[in-house]
């Protein structure tokens, strides 16, 4: 396989998998409505230098811990209860109207409010920790046969992915800023920090199932 089709491949199975729902998309839709399009690149940065960092020690000879239900049950666990201090924290910020259009625009927010997020988020999800020690482990080895060349194709493809699919849900949503009013936009605000609930009820049940289970 060339290196243009290694890259194309990849970036074709990375869009399915940013397509899937999960907190990294809730908290998109979320910063695209308090900060506009930038927020969708910056939270895809931030789990960017994540993937980079977790494709170093993949290729370090980690792969097995990732592969390790008991890892990823742990880390489940760990990311459910920061998703919960997350969406509290939503929550809070809305019930007590501390969060408006107006206010967001006047309030810089970059590393801390949205590329660290975006790392924590990605991390938090024992499915995306799943999904590397199974499909992305088989294609980064494939890819790791044509060198650094090879895997660097691998890992452009697989993000440039992510970063066209969230850029466009960020583009679209920030579209509609103007059709929002503050108050629509804290029932929003409350509905996304549900959904990050639900995911983080998930994430800590399916961890505690494992260790119940055993």
């Amino acid at each position: 396989m060339s290196l243009p089709m290694l890259a194309i491949s990849a970036f074709i199975i990375g869009l399915s998998g940013a397509m899937m729902p999960g907190p990294v998309l809730t908290y998109v839709v979320d910063g695209s409505l308090r900060k506009g399009f930038a927020a969708g690149p910056l939270v895809i940065t931030g789990h960017m230098f994540l993937e980079l960092l977790l494709v170093i020690l993949l290729l370090t000879g980690m792969s097995s811990l990732f592969a390790s239900e008991l890892f990823t049950a742990v880390v489940g666990i760990i990311g459910g209860l920061m998703l919960i201090l997350m969406a509290l924290n939503m929550l809070r910020s809305s019930l007590k109207k501390e969060i408006s259009f107006e206010n967001s625009l006047d309030k810089k927010e970059g590393v801390t409010g949205f590329i660290l997020p975006g790392a924590l988020l990605s991390i938090a999800n024992p499915y995306w920790i799943l999904w590397w020690a199974t499909i992305g482990i088989t294609y980064l080895a494939n890819a790791y046969q044509r060198g650094l060349i090879g895997t660097g194709a691998f890992f452009v493809g697989h993000i440039s992915a992510d970063y066209v699919w969230y850029s466009f849900i960020a583009f679209i949503v920030s579209r509609g800023r103007k059709l929002i009013s503050d108050s629509i936009y804290r029932k929003l605000v409350v509905f996304f920090a549900l959904i990050l609930l639900y995911f983080a009820g998930t994430f800590i049940v399916d961890g505690v199932l494992y260790f119940w289970v055993d």
